[in-house]
């Protein structure tokens, strides 16, 4: 009899093990409910059940959050991969790390976090000699580290500073002025500045920022135009403030100004949206008008320095690679000169330092610095340390001195100072990491074919000793948009991955800036279907080359990445095993109608017209997701106070795909508290997202 009874309760258990691992059990996803709602546009049906999300601070909204979220936690809260990923990041981030310097008026600052600060310091020596101490600590202004600061302004006298904070990653920004001497915080409090610096007039008598209105509505949410440069006088009410330049007529206009040292000249740029192109107005004296010196979208032109009447500009106007001009004011006209010719390279970054321009050209992703002299005359190009990605040689135009930083996929961080008398680096600084060491590691660069037969490049990085394959983990990155460029950069959630014996693979979409103007071209707008054909190719080719394979694959992107991710996945379910759309703008029809995302139709095009709107239609992902198709396990991310790309992107694309999804692929969607589009966020939160993204990723991958 006990035998008997023995027998069934294993007979029992055995088949409770194999229905708890049945890869066949149906998933039962949170309700989502449908309200239905159809428009036409252009002759089309559109067909929208869940934009009942967009409302996403609504009570509804929020319960279905906490459900979502509940849901996905029961797969991504723990596993062997999130957890090593998770302690191999609070080991490699528990070690010092610094921003370039940078000096005014004899003072360094720089940024400084020991590796357990959720927000790095902003530091000050006051000497050469001094010791450096702490001028503003981000980490005091809440006890999470969710408020985060933003920008910083050095007034010419070195002995104030405005600086911005953010709340929970907003794009909102709320200015705070200090004294550098003292550490006294002023009363001076500026609000509802947005893609806003704050630039100093002369005399230090206050500053210049960009307003909007405060919104009548959600301030995640409503729309944000018709902002006014305004000047703050430093001592008084925000309500005080001066209105310097503003066009009620012209909606979408942004503003930035140039006020030019020892000179009552001021130079206006005029942008509309993320459109790389931009207006130039002039004005001579406080007394008079701005005055148009390029009316026109005819290229970018952006002001690098001045020397008495010659003022030095970067532009793409007949260029697609860039070049340097200058303008002359002769007697009260105006003169322009072309003074270095565009080259076969894209230009990254132009410095005038020490009366020499710094140029950081790219060739093939990776940086080539330049000297020139102010007529142009080509002077020397120096040897770098490594090859890879180059920042900084900021300064000003006498300094002899200046610093920058190289990185690439396998090198941390260094920052070298730079003397100008013997063209020499000197090494100033360097990322070490505790158990990482760069030799153990490789990075290739590749090409491969996209769908038209255009050659995209490909970084691959992994450890030396890994044994590839195609059950291979690989994780494939990439953005392709709004002239970026992504460029060679050490990444310790990456390093996470290849420390997990995986693959990761950076590719250079067309889209992006790698190639100057023409490679962004030929990703935008009615082009847009060659980034999505590029990213899918990308796999194909490392998949040929035996990295890898569709049931180890990963795809990653955030952001306008995020859309590449979905729209991509949507398009090729075959090639990937886990799509991880991050912050994407995935609902292609209603980008426009929050916060700033009018501004991205120079990138994607608007619905208001027809051949752009069937464009979008054809590769937004809200609108392609197909009831017959099994898509990969997805797990898509967001944020409840992205301001930028707003979270009912997201919750729409996941409430849909999880109604349509025909296989037992998990879709799940990740919804992060007190955060925003990325900027600002904590240490621990950014260590807790990569280990639950990456950890789940590994797990699917592993499974099979």
């Amino acid at each position: 009899m006990f035998c008997m009874y023995k027998n069934f309760l294993s007979l029992t258990l055995l088949i409770l093990l194999i229905s708890c691992g049945n890869q066949n059990d149906e998933i039962v996803y949170p309700d989502s409910k449908q309200i239905d709602f159809n428009e036409t546009i252009h002759g089309y049906q559109i067909q929208d059940s869940y934009r009942w999300l967009e409302d996403f601070t609504s009570a509804e909204s929020l319960r279905w959050v906490k459900k979502q979220n509940k849901f996905t936690k029961k797969f991504i809260g723990k596993n062997k991969y999130k957890n090593d990923i998770t302690k191999y990041l609070e080991t490699i981030w528990e070690n010092e790390s610094i921003s370039i310097p940078y000096e005014e008026e004899g003072k360094t600052f720089y940024y400084f976090n020991d590796g357990s600060f959720q927000q790095s310091k902003l530091m000050i020596k006051d000497c050469n000699d001094c010791d450096a101490r702490v001028l503003i600590d981000p980490n005091s202004f809440s006890e999470d580290g969710t408020i985060s600061l933003g920008g910083t302004s050095i007034n010419n006298n070195a002995d104030h500073i405005a600086y911005s904070i953010s709340d929970g990653g907003s794009d909102w920004r709320k200015w705070k002025v200090m004294n550098i001497e003292t550490g006294e915080i002023l009363e001076d409090e500026i609000r509802w500045a947005k893609f806003s610096g704050a630039v100093w007039e002369n005399d230090d008598s206050g500053f210049y920022y960009q307003k909007y209105d405060e919104p009548d509505g959600e301030v995640l949410k409503d729309l944000n135009q018709s902002p006014r440069l305004m000047f703050h006088k430093i001592g008084t009410n925000q309500s005080e403030d001066r209105v310097i330049y503003e066009n009620p007529d012209q909606p979408r206009w942004g503003w930035s100004i140039k006020v030019i040292e020892d000179s009552d000249i001021k130079i206006l740029s005029i942008s509309e949206g993320t459109d790389e192109r931009n207006r130039i107005y002039l004005q001579l004296s406080p007394d008079t008008k701005f005055i148009p010196i390029i009316d026109e979208l005819i290229g970018t032109y952006s002001f690098i320095d001045n020397k008495d009447n010659v003022f030095w500009f970067y532009t793409t106007e007949s260029a697609k690679n860039g070049k340097i001009v200058n303008l002359e004011i002769k007697n009260g006209s105006l003169v322009w000169n072309d003074v270095i010719s565009e080259s076969e390279h894209a230009i990254r970054s132009v410095n005038l330092v020490n009366n020499l321009f710094v140029i950081n050209y790219l060739v093939d992703t990776f940086s080539t610095i330049k000297f020139f002299n102010l007529k142009g005359e080509f002077i020397s190009e120096i040897e770098l340390p490594k090859k890879g990605n180059v920042s900084g040689f900021g300064g000003d135009i006498e300094d002899t001195k200046s610093y920058y930083s190289i990185t690439n996929y396998v090198t941390p961080r260094e920052i070298y100072e730079f003397d100008f008398n013997n063209f020499t680096s000197k090494l100033f600084w360097k990322e070490e990491l505790d158990g990482y060491k760069s030799d153990d590691y490789i990075s290739s660069l590749k090409f491969y074919e996209s769908k038209d037969g255009t050659k995209i490049p490909i970084h691959i990085s992994h450890k030396k000793s890994l044994d590839i394959n195609e059950k291979t983990p690989l994780l494939i990155y990439g953005y392709g948009g709004f002239n970026i460029s992504i460029l060679p950069n050490f990444s310790k959630s990456h390093t996470a991955w290849k420390n997990q014996n995986g693959v990761y693979a950076v590719a250079n979409l067309r889209g992006g800036g790698e190639y100057g103007d023409a490679w962004h071209a030929d990703g935008m707008l009615l082009n847009k279907q060659n980034v999505f054909d590029d990213f899918a190719y990308a796999a194909k080719f490392l998949h040929d080359q035996k990295i890898g394979s569709p049931e180890t694959t990963a795809i990653d992107g955030r952001s306008n990445g995020g859309l590449l991710v979905a729209a991509t996945m949507l398009q090729n379910p075959h090639l990937y095993k886990v799509a991880i759309p991050q912050v994407g703008v995935l609902d292609m029809l209603r980008f426009s109608k929050f916060t700033i995302g009018w501004a991205w139709e120079s990138d994607y095009g608007s619905v208001d017209k027809k051949d752009e709107f069937e464009n979008l239609l054809a590769y937004s992902p809200l609108h392609n997701i197909k009831s017959d198709v099994c898509y990969p396990t997805t797990l898509i991310t967001t944020a409840s106070r992205d301001d930028r790309v707003v979270p009912s992107h997201s919750f729409k694309f996941a409430a849909k795909l999880q109604e349509n999804q025909s296989c037992n692929n998990p879709i799940l969607i990740r919804i992060e508290d007190r955060a925003g589009h990325g900027a600002g966020t904590p240490k621990d939160k950014r260590i807790n997202q990569i280990a639950e993204i990456y950890g789940y990723a590994l797990l699917k991958i592993n499974e099979t």
